[in-house]
């Protein structure tokens, strides 16, 4: 980042007044670049303090819920194996009963269950239409008897039947099967949507870090800038004391104002984090990883002391 720089005055010929108005300017703006120092920390703990937050909530909230959920579709998948089996087992066997079945009747005439009905529907109009004497009623009537009864043992056989269990069995397994794809799709679905918010989230951190990044090299060419007007300032004011020696001589105090101390903590924080990032990039480039822009000026700094 492009920050103004201190230059250097040709102080032997100022006046002590013009040292004086120079003093003040580079205090003036040492100081309006410490505060933008301490800005920058506060700015960068805030975004550490979110980006912690956002990997928590992409970690234990939304990819706990697509783990759970892609645990519950993963049994699922195995159940439906099992009616899947089930069911290919079934209509197998259905085949090869059909086919015997066919073999056995092949040379008997069957009467089917719709020829019995429409013959009973026949009689019973019978009755309720035409003019019949009682005998002939009557007559009808066991008939239609005999027809429900025949009626009766065909729909008992058919019950009892191995053909019709396993008919049965196939419409129960289709039941359970269909059951269990809806809920398949459903579960699926969150597992999906969990995984896009997560996804979402480390998206948010993968800015966040990038925002950080920007952060931490615009906060050292910041204090690079501060130190070197702070540098200058001194220099001034010592110059100013061996000008001018009946004048305000500078003497600094032994013990530092309080405003001073501040401004050490803060180097020495800035320091801290600089010579902590700087060890993060050896390593990484001990291991064979690529720097990224700031670790590689932090090692090229460090190579040219």
């Amino acid at each position: 980042m492009s920050r103004e720089r201190p230059h250097n005055a040709q102080t032997s010929r100022l006046s002590f007044r013009d040292l004086q108005f120079q003093i003040e300017d580079l205090r003036q703006k040492r100081d309006e670049l410490n505060k933008k120092t301490k800005k920058f920390i506060n700015d960068l703990q805030e975004i550490e303090i979110e980006i912690a937050n956002t990997v928590k909530i992409a970690n234990e909230k939304y990819r706990k819920k697509r783990d759970y959920w892609n645990n519950k579709v993963k049994q699922l998948k195995e159940k439906k194996i099992e009616y899947k089996t089930l069911f290919d087992n079934l209509i197998e066997e259905k085949n090869g009963l059909q086919k015997l079945e066919k073999d056995i009747n092949n040379n008997k005439q069957i009467i089917s269950m719709k020829q019995i009905e429409r013959k009973i529907d026949n009689l019973e109009r019978r009755i309720e239409t035409e003019k019949l004497d009682i005998i002939e009623e009557n007559a009808i009537i066991d008939k239609i008897r005999e027809l429900a009864a025949i009626k009766t043992e065909f729909l008992s056989e058919q019950r009892n039947s191995e053909l019709f269990k396993i008919e049965r069995k196939i419409e129960i397994v289709k039941i359970n099967l269909n059951k269990i794809y809806e809920q398949l799709n459903k579960w699926s679905n969150k597992s999906q949507e969990n995984h896009a918010k997560m996804i979402e989230e480390f998206q948010k951190v993968d800015k966040l870090k990038e925002d950080k990044k920007k952060m931490e090299e615009d906060l050292i060419e910041n204090k690079k800038t501060a130190d070197l007007y702070h540098e200058q300032y001194i220099k001034v004011m010592n110059q100013r004391k061996k000008t001018y020696k009946g004048k305000k001589p500078y003497r600094p105090s032994k013990k530092p104002p309080a405003k001073f101390d501040q401004i050490t903590k803060k180097n020495e924080m800035l320091e801290k984090i600089k010579q902590d990032k700087l060890e993060k990039a050896i390593e990484k480039q001990k291991a064979g990883k690529k720097l990224n822009l700031f670790e590689a000026r932090l090692i090229l700094e460090k190579s040219k002391e």
